[in-house]
């Protein structure tokens, strides 16, 4: 069997860096490796209902904004498949056959169905004039794991935020090929090998970059935008002159610089450390730190040096987006198309399920022998 990625994201907003960091980047250059003999990418509208049942307009909406994203940032429909999963019916079935073998206490224990229900304010016990949690967002994990199972994904590339999901999805296949023998693949995950894109903060320096918070930069906000956000950004509050020596653990713009800076960068926007009082001659990420840490180095520096960083890596994914804005019909036939090789792919698993659970009553040659174990049971 070869080596196969299954990933996606949930279409309720634009993707920010965030995503591009911890998983997009990644997913481009896992896509251009040659290393994979299959690469399936989701946009996962029916997880996005989950919790939003009652806007399925702003779900519709998402999916071309992701599926731009996509696009823009790289994936190619050539050597990926990008479909939509409400589109795979399939998906559905094995999600409800998996049900079986999770318990709620279990699901009560996943970390990340923890955090995501506190975050989204739902309540446990329906309680305190909060919403209950609904039923399809309180099995998301069990629905991931048919996601993975489906195209038999032996790669899964994630956010470190997923790894309880996936280590969820890797029980329940243990439990589907202990009770019904070897019929799925056990998956591995994959995090970022850079430690600043394991979870990116938010502009404000809260742990999450999250579009409920607003303080994402998104991969398709204008250079003025990311200039914003960026002029806004916390750093360290007990730097308060520029003579005071800074710190550069928890400071959000390095934490950004570690995600996204290159070397080459040091030479094309030297200028950003040229100033009136002060000016400085850097080759590297650790010779900024270290003056930042000493003292003598601005807020405003680095920041022009970061927003110089950032528009540097999204400009041509600006660019291509722009283009792509031009031309939607391409962009649903391509995931018209690749929500029929999905299909197709998850159908193969699901016939191998049925079989190991012994429901594929009607397939060829199944029908026959079971006619004939009934009539010689029933034959006086």
């Amino acid at each position: 069997m070869g080596k196969i990625i299954l990933t996606g994201d949930r279409p309720t907003g634009r993707l920010h860096i965030g995503h591009y960091v911890g998983s997009l980047r990644r997913r481009v250059e896992l896509q251009n490796s040659g290393e994979y003999d299959k690469i399936f990418i989701m946009i996962a509208d029916a997880q996005a209902l989950t919790d939003n049942a009652d806007n399925p307009e702003k779900v519709r909406q998402n999916i071309i904004e992701v599926a731009l994203d996509y696009l823009s940032a790289g994936l190619d429909p050539s050597k990926s498949t990008l479909f939509i999963q409400s589109q795979v019916s399939e998906l559905t079935e094995l999600t409800f056959f998996y049900m079986n073998l999770v318990t709620v206490q279990r699901l009560q224990r996943n970390p990340t169905v923890k955090q995501e229900i506190l975050m989204r304010g739902f309540s446990d016990n329906g309680e305190d004039n909060k919403a209950g949690t609904p039923v399809g967002f309180f099995c998301y994990p069990i629905s991931q794991a048919a996601d993975i199972t489906a195209f038999k994904a032996t790669t899964v590339p994630v956010g470190e935020d997923q790894a309880p999901m996936l280590e969820q999805t890797r029980e329940i296949v243990h439990k589907f090929n202990t009770v019904y023998g070897p019929t799925l693949v056990m998956p591995d995950i994959l995090l970022p090998d850079n430690a600043a894109c394991m979870r990116l903060p938010g502009t404000d320096g809260k742990a999450k970059m999250s579009k409920s918070l607003g303080n994402c930069i998104y991969l398709s906000d204008s250079a003025e935008e990311v200039k914003a956000k960026v002029r806004s950004m916390y750093t360290d509050p007990g730097h308060l002159q520029v003579s005071d020596p800074g710190k550069v653990e928890g400071n959000t713009v390095f934490t950004y610089l570690d995600a996204f800076c290159k070397p080459e960068h040091f030479d094309k926007f030297a200028s950003c450390f040229v100033g009136r009082k002060s000016s400085f001659e850097f080759h590297n990420l650790d010779e900024v730190k270290d003056q930042y840490r000493r003292g003598g180095l601005g807020d405003v520096m680095i920041k022009n040096f970061l927003n110089e960083v950032l528009n540097d890596t999204l400009e041509p994914i600006r660019q291509r987006r722009k283009e792509l804005e031009q031309n939607i019909p391409y962009v649903y036939e391509v995931l018209r198309k690749g929500s029929e090789v999905a299909r197709a792919a998850a159908a193969e698993t699901l016939a191998d399920v049925k079989r190991s659970m012994r429901i594929n009553y009607f397939d060829p040659g199944v029908l026959d022998a079971l006619i004939e174990e009934q009539k010689a049971k029933y034959t006086l």
